[in-house]
């Protein structure tokens, strides 16, 4: 794909109109992505949630670090964690499995059921980019001559006789964006070991072995997709739903005004669910770019992927040492929802020491696509 990506952020950057043309669905949903005139206060696009420099994920600070995202008022801190945009285009719309497992959709909860479902969500949220509905939207659309005359040809004439068919246009043109290999290389170090291409550390290997191991680790029961370890299109996630007991991000709370007593429901927030057994779970993202998209979690709780793993570790031991969040140096607290645990599968492993742990973090870091393994040398 030509590198449309770098001219538009460079023309962006100038305050300049972008001089390529938008004569293809990618390029139109590029330029989309990378529209901050399409929020309420001109500050905010696709892009700033999803920054291609940072593993399509939201790289600003706020005074919480990056845990949550700062919407375009300038002010108002959501509640979840923005996940990274890559590799999304892989997840299937929710569904149930053959065990009668949900899995699948977009956001946290799986409330969109596509790309373009997902797409049109951040314009018309109130602490996102605030935008007061579609109609608001399309006249941002109609004050880009480029856009105008590129949905005009890609969809028809009168596509901006109707807002919602106007709206509908853009998000499938973002959408478009989206499935292209910007977002889904597969070129990380795993990937270039895969084909003979890079020598795993002795480290890394011994990760490898752990996590695709059914005896010496649980990661895989959730974070594996295909059936075969070599398998090239592998996401690292099997799109489920599950409970493992993270914690209310109290700073946040604070922070939001939302209640600390106000649980976030997770899967069972969706709309479509109503089954109260789905309370507090949420998918299962991918471990593709997890080195370089930190907070984690939902709600962006644990600051450092090491810690992670000793989240989940704190399940199969009893020592003292390993029910203390080493980021709080504290015992690890209650989880937000404790009814709805994915005991059996948080509990289905052995204690990890802390050569193996060490080794399961630099396996995941191979899973980092090449344009951002400069950042984890940076760590």
């Amino acid at each position: 794909m030509r590198s449309f990506l770098i001219s538009a952020l460079l023309c962006l950057a100038a305050g300049v109109a972008q001089a390529d043309p938008l004569d293809s669905l990618e390029s139109l949903g590029e330029a989309l992505f990378f529209d901050a005139n399409l929020s309420a206060n001109r500050t905010m696009s696709c892009a700033t949630c999803h920054d291609p420099e940072a593993g399509f994920a939201d790289a600003r600070e706020t005074d919480l670090g990056r845990a949550v995202s700062l919407g375009d008022d300038g002010g108002s801190l959501g509640d979840r964690n923005a996940p990274t945009a890559s590799y999304a285009a892989l997840v299937p719309g929710l569904h149930r499995t053959e065990e009668g497992v949900w899995a699948g959709g977009l956001f946290w909860d799986g409330r969109a059921t596509s790309l373009e479902d997902q797409a049109g969500g951040p314009p018309l949220n109130p602490i996102e980019m605030g935008m007061a509905d579609k109609a608001a939207v399309v006249e941002r659309l109609q004050e880009n001559p480029n856009y105008v005359t590129a949905m005009q040809d890609l969809f028809d004439k009168a596509v901006f006789e109707d807002a919602d068919r106007a709206y509908a246009a853009m998000t499938s043109a973002i959408a478009a964006f989206e499935r292209t290999e910007v977002f889904a290389p597969f070129d990380s170090k795993y990937d270039r070991f895969l084909k003979g291409e890079y020598q795993l550390t002795q480290e890394e290997e011994l990760g490898r072995l752990l996590f695709f191991s059914q005896q010496f680790s649980n990661c895989n029961q959730c974070h594996r997709l295909k059936r075969s370890e070599i398998d090239p299109g592998e996401t690292f996630t099997n799109h489920e739903y599950h409970n493992i007991g993270v914690p209310i991000h109290k700073a946040v709370r604070a922070r939001n005004g939302v209640p600390l007593d106000l649980a976030d429901a997770g899967l069972l927030a969706n709309p479509e669910i109503d089954d109260v057994a789905q309370e507090g779970k949420f998918r299962v993202p991918t471990l593709r770019n997890v080195a370089v998209t930190g907070p984690y979690m939902h709600n962006g709780v644990f600051e450092d992927l090491r810690t992670v793993v000793l989240f989940y570790n704190k399940y199969n031991t009893k020592a003292a040492a390993r029910q203390i969040n080493p980021e709080t140096g504290a015992p690890w607290r209650d989880p937000e929802v404790a009814s709805t645990l994915s005991f059996k599968e948080l509990t289905d492993a052995p204690a990890l020491d802390d050569q193996r742990i060490d080794a399961l973090v630099a396996f995941m870091k191979t899973l980092t696509d090449a344009r951002y393994e400069h950042l984890v040398d940076a760590d």
